[in-house]
């Protein structure tokens, strides 16, 4: 439920703060006096697009914030899963826009996405304007009425899942079957390039090794020189070994007398240790150079194999070569093996579609199931709203599975008893529709718990009597556990409000600024008598506001 609603420098306000009740509350005032740019501040904060035009002229900042009180309602889920402190007795929504066009959004001071802000708004605030009666004519609007009420959105969801896999596995057997025709098509070019590809018998990081080979066996003859000239230097009678086992006795005949020698003498030996080594890997590595002309021409001939694939692959590397080998023996196996490949792919289409077709009937049943119930809910409404002689069925035809099942709705309409039911957008008046969608929302409304709805202007097209029955209905909804907030033209309607507020414009000599003040009961008796008479209220009016209000 909305408790409080804050905005700062949003188009012509300056500041507002205002208190928000449980039940039925209605909104009053002239048009264009700014009933508008309140909804579009609360729409700003429930994640619509920002402008920065949206700023009060001169500000450099604007703030929409609200506090919510959550206690009648499970939410806790949304928090936890969305990482956001949860207090249910106090949520609040802010949305922050700049002059320079950046926007921040946050829930319970916390920084979130716009989308996080919007998907819990929609749990928190319907709001319904007049372009929402819109809504009426299209299929998939009626279609959802109908899931509400039947309670269906697990079962939607579960088939879904099921119908996007029906999808995917539909796309992948058409992809397959293309790919397969493709392949055949140009079979004899595939077997050519995987048998070339195969008779090379490409190894990982052959080629690396080959260029090393012939880069050591090219130049052979100066490896094999100074390993000689090294392995010299490092053995033999005055080699560096040798002179070093020399020093080692030296400092190891003064240890006795310079301790300093010990430690000296065991650095040298660890030395002459890993010198040794070295001449004796010297040696090994010269004696394993040799230049055959024979060898070196064979890995010339396997590098320049291994040139030629990879131009004419245009790739770089034999890992690629190999990635296009296992690529065309899987076109091939797809060409030898495609048509049992192909009938197993079908099988599961088929299958799937079995399973989506299934389960699509059972939410066709549920829907089937509620439908009376609808029916009867809307025409006793309408009744109430002064159509006697209406009547309201809800016709179901078969269709192709789509996203939302197998069928289509229709709502059918006739206001009166004597003329034949057709489509609800092809016969209701706006008053009509207006009704129709009034009645819906109450009856949508006892389904899903939203906590707070606006009706902005939904007595279109109706007055006198039929209002105060709208007045009522708006008013019942108010006392079971929501809040009804309702912006009316009409004097019937705003005398059911629990609360009344007023918006007014009021010119400054910084401009036009509108107000939105909150009415006491003598103040509600004049708005509603100005509402009966216009702006010179005569004592009749004044009387009929008290009547009304009683």
């Amino acid at each position: 439920m909305l408790k409080h609603l804050s905005i700062r420098n949003y188009t012509l306000i300056e500041k507002l703060e205002i208190d928000f009740p449980s039940g039925f509350s209605v909104i009053t005032g002239e048009t264009g006096a700014g009933k508008s740019i309140i909804l579009g501040a609360i729409g700003l904060l429930l994640g619509q697009r920002a402008d920065s035009k949206q700023i009060k002229t001169g500000e450099q900042k604007c703030t929409v914030e609200a506090h919510f009180d959550l206690s009648r309602y499970d939410m806790e889920t949304f928090f936890r899963d969305n990482d956001i402190d949860y207090d249910r007795e106090d949520c609040i929504l802010r949305r922050e826009l700049t002059a320079a066009g950046k926007s921040r959004a946050f829930i319970n001071d916390t920084p979130v996405q716009l989308s996080i802000i919007r998907e819990l708004g929609e749990q928190l605030i319907d709001i319904h304007s007049q372009h929402q009666n819109l809504l009426l004519n299209k299929e998939n609007f009626q279609l959802s009425v109908v899931d509400i009420i039947a309670n269906d959105s697990k079962q939607l969801q579960e088939y879904r899942k099921l119908f996007d896999d029906y999808h995917k596995a539909l796309r992948e057997y058409n992809l397959l079957k293309d790919e397969i025709e493709k392949n055949r098509q140009n079979e004899d070019f595939l077997r050519f390039q995987l048998n070339e590809l195969e008779e090379a018998n490409l190894q990982e990081n052959e080629q690396d090794d080959l260029e090393q080979k012939i880069q050591m066996m090219e130049h052979a003859e100066d490896i094999k020189t100074s390993l000689y000239e090294t392995d010299n230097i490092l053995s033999g009678d005055n080699s560096c070994v040798e002179k070093l086992r020399l020093c080692y006795k030296q400092l190891q005949a003064i240890e006795n007398v310079y301790a300093k020698a010990c430690e000296l003498a065991g650095r040298i030996e660890s030395c002459q240790i890993e010198l040794k080594d070295i001449a004796l890997e010297v040696s090994n590595a010269s004696e394993q150079i040799d230049f055959d002309p024979i060898i070196l021409d064979q890995h010339k001939q396997r590098l320049d194999l291994i040139y030629h694939l990879q131009n004419k692959h245009k790739v770089d590397t034999i890992g690629e070569l190999l990635d296009i080998y296992h690529n065309l023996k899987h076109q091939i196996d797809n060409i030898d093996c495609g048509d049992e490949t192909l009938e197993n792919k079908k099988k599961e289409c088929e299958a799937l579609f079995e399973k989506c077709t299934s389960k699509a009937m059972s939410i066709s049943k549920l829907r089937h199931g509620v439908s009376t119930k609808i029916e009867q809910q809307i025409i006793k409404q309408l009744t109430n709203l002064g159509m006697p002689h209406v009547r309201f069925e809800i016709h179901f035809d078969m269709k192709e599975i789509s996203s939302d099942g197998c069928d289509k709705v229709a709502f059918m309409f006739s206001a009166n008893s004597n003329t034949t039911l057709q489509h609800i957008s092809q016969v209701a008046s706006g008053g009509e529709i207006a009704r129709v969608m009034l009645a819906l929302k109450a009856m949508i409304s006892g389904t899903v718990k939203l906590p707070t709805i606006i009706f902005d202007e939904i007595d279109t097209g109706v007055s006198g009597k039929i209002a105060e029955q709208m007045a009522n209905i708006m008013d019942k909804m108010g006392q079971e556990e929501r809040q009804v907030i309702s912006i009316t033209h009409l004097p019937q309607i705003a005398a059911k409000g629990k609360v009344h507020y007023k918006v007014y414009k009021e010119e400054t000599t910084e401009g036009t600024v509108s107000h939105m003040v909150m009415l006491n009961k003598e103040e509600r008796v004049d708005e509603i008598a100005q509402m009966l008479s216009g702006s010179k209220i005569t004592a009749a009016a004044i009387d009929n506001a008290k009547q009304l209000l009683e």
